[in-house]
């Protein structure tokens, strides 16, 4: 009944979670974002109170549920396992020396500045890469078919989209991702949620003092070994009639397996564990995380001119909340967004930017803040998105083609929301573009229709820390024909 109840959750869940990514046509409710909401490290992040509140409650009442039922790296993994039904588990050994040194590197690392490490360690983050750079091509590919099918005989159901990869880099992390989770959950299981996650870590932690938890009677246990052969986590020792709690991910498939109903999930008396608690390895810890409060963020190292995405803030900002899940660079209607490779540094490699090779912002979509689970995009409302300045538009006249070419052209301004971007006299009757910085709100729609190539003659330099556009002044302004640029 209890696995039942756990796959009748943890499949929609899932389902809904990774439609949630590959969802290019917006089929999806608003709504479903609450999913990536109640994720661990996303929640944390945000500082999100209620739900770390009910995280860490759930888990001190029926423990780690949250790796079975809501996390979708644990899930998936489940899936894997699934598929080769006939797998038998061993028990092996906790290692709570290597699981709380990546706890504790991650968290001095990420405080350090070095953001990246958290982004690929967080088991959502993780899956969504693996979702977005992975699933959502063939999705997209066999969206396409469709398409010639039905286009062919006269139905528009569907409609081509482009297949482009964003980033090489990204796509290799994930793809990397996605072998090692994969042969692990193959061969080994949960090693993965019991070994690198820190998530399974922290939660295993609070599993030891759960109300409820799996429990052997010892007096109807024959210690046959089929529910330690069936346990995904490798945390039950059948010889001692005895389970690893912070290993004890919550499948129930040893309550099922057991044919002498010597084991259930209930409350009880806690049952003592042989491993020993090893104070020098939570003093390890302490001092860890107390370095990692007090050391200086050597690792952050930004360029000025990267323009990070609407609601980000600043660019530290930005890397101090961001796990690069690439979910508003899914859900980006623009296409605006892409993964960074080196562009914040080292620290925020994978991190979302605007770059305007395929489109610009949309003046009027805020889609990327209401969908971020982290708060590394705050949420932003049209008329903040309005006034809001994430880059200052910079025009190189020496570039242009009505200088170098005599032609006229005005492209830039026809595209700008703001008139940042206006045309004025130039010479023999032509009008070449005028900006006004103050009023631009670096939506890069000059920059994405300049046909100046390679080098454009216009476009947008980032702020590091976003700002508020001044209000554009809809009178005219002197308009005198300009004759000398410096050349």
């Amino acid at each position: 009944m209890l696995k039942k109840l756990r796959i009748a959750v943890s499949v929609p869940v899932f389902g809904l979670l990774t439609f949630n990514f590959l969802d290019f046509a917006g089929i999806l409710p608003a709504e479903i974002h609450v999913l990536g909401h109640i994720q661990f490290i996303p929640a944390w992040l945000s500082q999100s109170i209620a739900v770390m509140t009910g995280l860490v409650v759930c888990t001190l009442l029926f423990g780690r549920v949250y790796c079975s039922f809501i996390c979708p790296m644990g899930i998936f993994q489940d899936i894997i396992n699934r598929c080769f039904k006939g797998r038998k588990f061993i028990y092996r050994k906790n290692n709570p020396i290597l699981r709380w040194s990546i706890v504790a590197i991650s968290l001095i690392l990420f405080n350090f500045g070095f953001a990246v490490i958290m982004g690929i360690l967080d088991p959502y983050s993780a899956y969504g890469r693996i979702a977005v750079h992975v699933f959502k091509p063939v999705y997209m590919f066999m969206n396409n078919i469709l398409a010639s099918v039905f286009n062919h005989f006269g139905n528009y159901t569907f409609y081509q989209t482009e297949i482009a990869v964003l980033s090489i880099f990204s796509l290799s992390v994930a793809l990397l991702t996605f072998v090692i989770i994969g042969v692990l959950a193959w061969a080994k299981g949960r090693l993965y949620c019991n070994t690198i996650c820190p998530v399974g870590t922290v939660l295993g932690y609070m599993n030891k003092f759960s109300l409820f938890k799996i429990r052997i009677d010892h007096a109807k246990c024959t210690s046959c070994g089929i529910c330690a052969k069936k346990c995904k986590a490798s945390c039950i020792d059948a010889r001692a009639r005895t389970v690893d709690y912070s290993r004890c991910v919550n499948c129930f498939n040893c309550v099922n397996s057991c044919g002498k109903k010597g084991i259930s999930f209930a409350m009880g008396k806690k049952i003592p564990e042989k491993p020993s608690v090893d104070k020098s390895k939570r003093r390890f810890l302490l001092v860890g995380l107390t370095t990692a409060v007090a050391a200086p963020a050597v690792w952050a190292q930004t360029k000025t001119d990267v323009i990070s995405p609407p609601g980000a803030v600043s660019t530290e900002r930005l890397l101090k909340h961001c796990t690069s899940c690439h979910l508003c660079i899914s859900k980006c209607p623009s296409k605006v967004l892409k993964p960074a490779f080196t562009e914040y540094g080292i620290s925020g490699m994978m991190m979302p930017i605007m770059y305007f090779e395929k489109g610009f912002c949309n003046y009027d979509c805020t889609l990327c803040t209401d969908v971020c689970p982290n708060n590394a995009l705050t949420s932003l409302t049209v008329e903040q998105k309005h006034r809001l300045q994430v880059g200052r538009v910079v025009f190189k006249p020496e570039l242009c083609i009505v200088h170098t070419e005599g032609t006229n052209c005005g492209a830039c301004s026809e595209h700008c929301p703001t008139q940042a971007v206006k045309m004025i006299p130039y010479k023999n009757s032509l009008t070449i573009p005028f900006i006004d910085a103050d009023i631009c709100v670096g939506c890069g729609g000059c920059e994405f229709i300049c046909p100046v190539r390679p080098n454009r003659a216009i476009y947008v330099e980032g702020n590091r820390v976003h700002q508020e556009a001044k209000a554009f002044d809809v009178e005219k302004k002197d308009e005198k024909e300009i004759t000398d640029f410096g050349f």
